[in-house]
C-alpha cells in the first residue's frame, strides 16, 4: 500500500535532502518537495534527481518556490504572496511518497498555520532527521515530544552526518523510536554514495 511519509528535521541544515535521497533510493519511493524557500540555483527536486539511481522513483515538481532563504511565511510576504494549504497539491501515485519539509515542525507557513498543522491535517507519517551538534539532543527530544503530543505517527529517526554515539543512544532511549538509518560523514555526496548508504537502511515494511 502506498504511504505518504513526511521527512522533517530538528532544525534547518540538518540534512533533510540527503536523508530524503537515501530513503527515496532505499525504498524506491517517489519524492516531492512541496515548498522551497531560497537556494534557487538548484531546486531540491533537481538535487534528488542527481542523487538517486533507481528507475522506479518519480520526482514530482515543487508547488511553491520562494526566493528568500527564510521562514516560508516571511519569504512569501516579501514577494507579496501568502501561502495556504490549498497551494499544495499532493501528487497522485500508487507508490510510497517521500515528502521533504521546509525547516522544522514549527515553521510558520502563514500567520495562522505551522508546518505541523499541515502534517496533522493530512495524516502524514513522519520521519525525523537529526544531526549531531551542540544542542541537538534537546532539539531532537523536543521535536519527538511535539509529534507525540499531537498524536502524529513517527516511523523513526535518521541520524545524518554522524556515527553511532552516546547522543544517538540517549535519543533512542528517551524517544523509544526506531533508528531507520545512519548517514555517515560522506567525502563525496553523489549517487554512488547515496546508493551505498541506502543499502543499510531499514526496510519500509519493517516500520
Amino acid at each position: 500500500m502506498a504511504r505518504n511519509i513526511f521527512v522533517t528535521g530538528i532544525g534547518t541544515d540538518v540534512g533533510k535532502t540527503i536523508a530524503s535521497a537515501v530513503l527515496t533510493e532505499a525504498w524506491k519511493a517517489d519524492y516531492w518537495k512541496p515548498i522551497q524557500a531560497g537556494n534557487l540555483n538548484e531546486l531540491e527536486e533537481e538535487t534528488i534527481k542527481k542523487l538517486i539511481s533507481n528507475v522506479d522513483s518519480i520526482v514530482h515538481p515543487t508547488n511553491v518556490v520562494l526566493e528568500t532563504p527564510a521562514s516560508p511565511h516571511f519569504a512569501a510576504a516579501l514577494e507579496d504572496r501568502s501561502i495556504d494549504f490549498s497551494d499544495f497539491s499532493i501528487p497522485k501515485s500508487d507508490n510510497t511518497l517521500i515528502i521533504e519539509g521546509a525547516g522544522g515542525l514549527m515553521v510558520p507557513l502563514n500567520r495562522e498555520k505551522l508546518m505541523l498543522d499541515w502534517i496533522k491535517e493530512k495524516g502524514f507519517e513522519v520521519i525525523l532527521v537529526s544531526r549531531h551538534y551542540l544542542g541537538s539532543i534537546n532539539h531532537t527530544l523536543l521535536s519527538a515530544e511535539v509529534l507525540k503530543l499531537h498524536q502524529i505517527p513517527v516511523l523513526g529517526i535518521v541520524f545524518n552526518d554522524s556515527d553511532v554515539s552516546d547522543s544517538t543512544s540517549i535519543i533512542t532511549e528517551r524517544t523509544q523510536l526506531p533508528v531507520i538509518g545512519h548517514i555517515p560523514k560522506l567525502s563525496a555526496i553523489d549517487a554512488h554514495a547515496i546508493e551505498e548508504v541506502a543499502k543499510t537502511c531499514r526496510k519500509l515494511e519493517e516500520l
